[in-house]
């Protein structure tokens, strides 16, 4: 083999390593992307949830104090009976397609999504749960994007302070891209 064939091959080699270390990190560019992408749903909706939450404790609400006296109360919509799914597994590594029945039914008690006046219609990558006290809530969503059996969570929380309802400024995240 000549000079000219031995450089030609190195060359070749140098442009197919090169061509290879582009495609892995284009790989690791648009999983990441992708993954991103997926959690904004989670960020929104608890963002939304977060707002919903808001609203409800500003509608006014006629309370009586047993001796026929009226006042306007404010006050947090109650807890979900249950998350919606209702088990995590059902978005290992898949998305889950609810109903309006899920998201309804605390309906009757004016408790949870309905009371949030929340749902999703579209198919969802997380597990979705709101907890309330008397004076704070948590709105949250629980995924496993990947299928490992590993749960991401994120949470953003409320709290009454002086009749005022004062929300989170950040998501709280743990293992986000599980």
């Amino acid at each position: 083999m000549g000079g000219a064939a031995v450089a030609a091959l190195v060359a070749g080699g140098i442009v197919v390593a090169m061509v290879g270390t582009l495609a892995v990190l284009a790989i690791f560019g648009v999983r990441k992307y992708v993954g991103a992408s997926k959690q904004a749903e989670v960020e929104n909706s608890i963002g939304y949830m977060a707002k919903a939450a808001a609203s409800a404790y500003e509608r006014e609400r006629l309370a009586t104090d047993g001796e026929d006296r009226a006042a306007v109360e404010r006050r947090l919509c109650a807890s979900a009976s249950r998350p919606v799914p209702r088990d995590p597994q059902q978005t290992r590594g898949k998305k889950y397609m609810s109903s309006r029945d899920d998201w309804e039914v605390d309906k009757e008690r004016d408790a949870g999504f309905a009371c949030l006046r929340f749902e999703m219609s579209a198919p969802q990558y997380y597990q979705y749960r709101y907890e309330a006290t008397a004076t704070s809530f948590v709105a949250g969503g629980r995924g496993d994007l990947d299928g490992d059996g590993d749960l991401s969570d994120f949470r953003l929380t409320g709290q009454v302070h002086d009749s005022s309802l004062l929300i989170s400024p950040q998501i709280l995240e743990t293992d986000p891209e599980e």
